[in-house]
């Protein structure tokens, strides 16, 4: 069995002891395995999951939708995880510079930041759910999410932890969420808002490759698009 072969793609793993393993392959070598963990075998992590050859009784590449981990070149994009809580809190809750969708902090308290991320991961079930963190090197830099609009349509927002700003994180995170909203999941219209000061937010869209569409609230706010061939 070629594991190499799957590196990178999606699948659906069962093992000998009947545990059910789906998501992004990240294939590993014998020799990078045994010397980090001492396995004498080359396996796969899902997630924060090993699972090694010989466990693996089937194999097979899978369709996903919904919040699936996305790779850029130097960020995961992945789910929401219970021990998020207390960073997602400390890093974005606390802030009060921090724009929210709808105004909103759900992590403002470290209460609603757990009951924010208790609501995500059973939320994660809804294929139409689009909710993930930045994670860079296993530090959480950020978060993106996609939110049901009009029609077909769905609106994404963003945002940073201060101090890693300025390193391109949410452009790159922007420009991978768009191409899986757009190819994987066959949404015809995606748009973002932001405030009309806020400049460096506009840079990111549009080198993300969205379109400024117009203002509302008496110009305070900047609406910006990305359509795909088909759409309206």
């Amino acid at each position: 069995m070629n594991l190499a072969k799957y590196d990178g793609k999606y699948v659906c793993i069962q093992s000998i002891c009947g545990d059910t393993f789906l998501g992004r392959a990240a294939y590993e070598n014998r020799e990078f395995l045994e010397c980090e963990y001492g396995g004498d075998e080359d396996g796969f992590f899902i997630e924060d999951f090993l699972i090694y050859r010989s466990q693996i009784k089937s194999i097979e590449e899978t369709e996903v939708h919904g919040t699936a981990e996305l790779w850029t070149e130097r960020l995961i994009l992945r789910r929401v995880r219970p021990e998020d809580a207390e960073e997602l809190y400390r890093r974005l809750g606390t802030d009060p510079e921090t724009a929210w969708h709808f105004g909103r902090n759900p992590y403002a308290t470290l209460e609603t930041a757990r009951e924010t991320v208790r609501g995500l991961i059973d939320s994660y079930r809804d294929e139409h759910v689009y909710s993930w963190v930045m994670d860079y090197e296993d530090v959480l830099t950020g978060t993106i999410e996609a939110f049901a609009g009009k029609d077909d349509s769905v609106e994404v927002s963003f945002r940073v932890v201060r101090g890693w700003e300025g390193r391109g994180f949410a452009t790159e995170a922007l420009k991978k969420v768009l191409e899986y909203l757009t190819e994987n999941e066959g949404i015809p219209c995606v748009t973002a808002r932001c405030a009309a000061e806020d400049i460096g937010a506009q840079k990111v869209l549009e080198k993300a490759g969205m379109k400024r569409i117009g203002t509302e609230n008496d110009g305070s706010t900047v609406k910006y698009g990305l359509t795909t061939e088909g759409g309206e």
